[in-house]
């Protein structure tokens, strides 16, 4: 059985310190970067232009047109989620202009449910068979199910479980970045243990065949982390003693 741990009323969040500044710019700048290059390789090229450096794209570049169009629109919706949703954790933008917090998380909460199903829909047509469909396909699901989660929490006025569930949500939204980072840092590991010829195409296959659950799992590890720290409802394995005392 699970459970939210959410008993008593959590402190007010206190204003971010320079080090949760630093953190939040390093995930901003990362967050641009991913954005950047994904507008980059995909705007000003076709799918088998792009495939043709290499890469995620290859992947779809040869599937049918319906499959092509999903994955841009996953592209376009996911990247946009993952331009606002930075600015979804910045306690100044918060307060003085909640109006402006207000709309760019209906714009977060669009590129998600968008891009998730796109997400949901690619992950049948992935190169790493069955370890992809259910890596990814894990991905996508969990990503729709904590905004929606987040959403509904939001609108039911509950704001400590809203500000949890949305750090779940992003730290799946940033699996965008990390499963770059992963590859980079997968990639480079083979690179230096290689013995002879090193065939960069195989090295990119093996380090993709790893990330359908690396680039998502530690994230949400993390984000759990995050939020107890700033006494936030948790997620919990088994139901709080003040629950099983109310069934018994």
């Amino acid at each position: 059985m699970t459970s939210t741990a959410a008993d008593t009323a959590p402190a007010p969040v206190p204003p971010a310190s320079r080090g949760g500044r630093v953190r939040w710019a390093v995930v901003l700048l990362t967050s641009l970067t991913i954005v950047g290059y994904a507008v980059g390789t995909y705007a000003q090229a076709s799918l088998p232009i792009a495939a043709s450096k290499g890469g995620l794209s290859a992947t779809y570049a040869e599937r049918p047109m319906a499959v092509q169009v999903t994955f841009y629109v996953h592209i376009v919706t996911a990247a946009l989620a993952l331009l606002v949703g930075p600015f979804q954790f910045s306690t100044a933008l918060r307060r003085r202009s909640p109006a402006v917090h207000r709309w760019t998380g209906r714009v977060y909460v669009f590129g998600v449910a968008v891009g998730s199903l796109a997400a949901f829909v690619m992950a049948f047509f992935n190169s790493v068979a069955f370890n992809g469909f259910f890596g990814f396909g894990g991905l996508a699901l969990l990503w729709a199910w904590t905004t929606w989660r987040g959403y509904r929490a939001v609108r039911h006025r509950d704001l400590p479980s809203h500000r949890a569930w949305m750090i779940r949500s992003f730290a799946l939204t940033y699996a965008a970045v990390t499963l770059r980072s992963w590859l980079g840092v997968l990639i480079l590991l083979q690179t230096l243990t290689a013995q002879g010829h090193v065939d960069g195409e195989r090295l990119f296959d093996n380090a993709y065949a790893a990330v359908p659950f690396l680039c998502w799992l530690p994230n949400l590890i993390v984000a759990e982390f995050l939020i107890r720290r700033r006494g936030l409802p948790s997620y919990r394995l088994t139901p709080a003693p003040a629950a099983r005392g109310r069934h018994s």
